[in-house]
């Protein structure tokens, strides 16, 4: 199958299930009512599109540009710090007093952790710096999580940012829409201009660099998309995993190992993946003993553990 015809076809399933993300509910699928629609489903649906296309796309890209099949959108601490920063917003009490100061404070962190990421590899930036900075601005945005959750006022306060935490949008808005969507689009933008660079660093750094390709601002420009689009959909979504991961390699057995051929199909492939998690997460209460939805991210985690365990077992056969 070619890239263009994979793509047609992802894109016939995401309009599917962005139909029948704006029908289903707790009591399952049909038309709601003007009010429920513009005000619950299409938010949830569009972060949802959102979300997952950034994830998808972002983890083509670092995959392609890392040469490393594991190589995930969390890997650079990106999302860890947008986490974080609405995390800090929450526990400092501003989110009661002003709605937006949530995803405002994730943006900011974001924000933050995209300068400390390029600042740390921006003087030798190739892929082992990369990956170096990416893990050194994780272990610090989870050593501060986990402190804000230590001091966290109240056990209620405490439940209430662990169910953030693992990713979800049954707490999306319009305004949110409107806050994460300028930056993840532009981050999708940036990435989508890679794939011929990245087709290069498939061959390597010193190959790439004899063709003509300029290595360290591929990368940086990798960082800076993958930055812009995850660290903006983590800020209004919580942390949302293995979508980055485990999309790409659904579509190479397909599509081949080509990093540019992989890119905007793994964004529609993405999309889809988190659309259908989320319309089976509403679906879950009505089949199982459950009192609320779980979250999206525990899903994802779920259809990502064992491809990741079969991901493994093949790169040590």
């Amino acid at each position: 199958m070619t890239a263009a015809s994979a793509c047609w076809a992802l894109l016939a399933l995401v309009a599917a299930l962005t139909a029948a993300s704006l029908l289903a509910g707790a009591a399952g699928l049909g038309v709601p009512p003007p009010v429920i629609l513009l005000q619950l489903r299409l938010p949830r649906t569009l972060l949802a599109v959102l979300s997952g296309g950034a994830l998808g796309l972002s983890g083509a890209v670092l995959q392609g540009g890392l040469r490393n099949p594991l190589a995930d959108p969390g890997l650079l601490g990106v999302a860890g710090c947008a986490v974080l920063g609405a995390v800090v917003a929450f526990y400092w009490g501003l989110a009661a007093l002003f709605a937006p100061a949530l995803p405002l404070g994730g943006l900011l962190g974001a924000a933050l952790g995209c300068l400390l990421l390029l600042g740390f590899s921006s003087r030798a930036a190739s892929g082992p710096s990369l990956i170096l900075a990416g893990v050194a601005l994780s272990a610090l945005a989870a050593a501060l999580l986990a402190l804000a959750l230590v001091l966290a006022p109240n056990p209620f306060a405490l439940a209430e940012l662990t169910g953030w935490l693992m990713g979800g949008f049954s707490q999306a808005s319009l305004p949110q829409v409107g806050l994460a969507g300028p930056p993840t689009l532009l981050g999708v933008w940036v990435l989508l201009r890679l794939g011929r660079r990245l087709d290069g660093l498939a061959l390597g750094e010193e190959v790439a660099a004899s063709l003509g390709v300029p290595v360290a601002a591929t990368l940086r420009r990798a960082a800076l998309g993958t930055a812009l689009a995850v660290g903006a959909t983590a800020a209004v979504a919580g942390g949302i995993g293995f979508v980055g991961l485990v999309v790409p390699h659904l579509l190479r057995p397909v599509l081949g190992e080509r990093p540019g051929d992989l890119l905007l199909p793994s964004l529609l492939g993405g999309s889809a993946l988190v659309l259908a998690a989320d319309i089976a997460v509403r679906l879950l209460p009505m089949l199982l003993p459950l009192s609320a939805e779980p979250p999206v991210g525990v899903l994802t985690a779920l259809i990502g553990a064992p491809v990741l365990v079969r991901i493994a077992r093949r790169l040590a056969s």
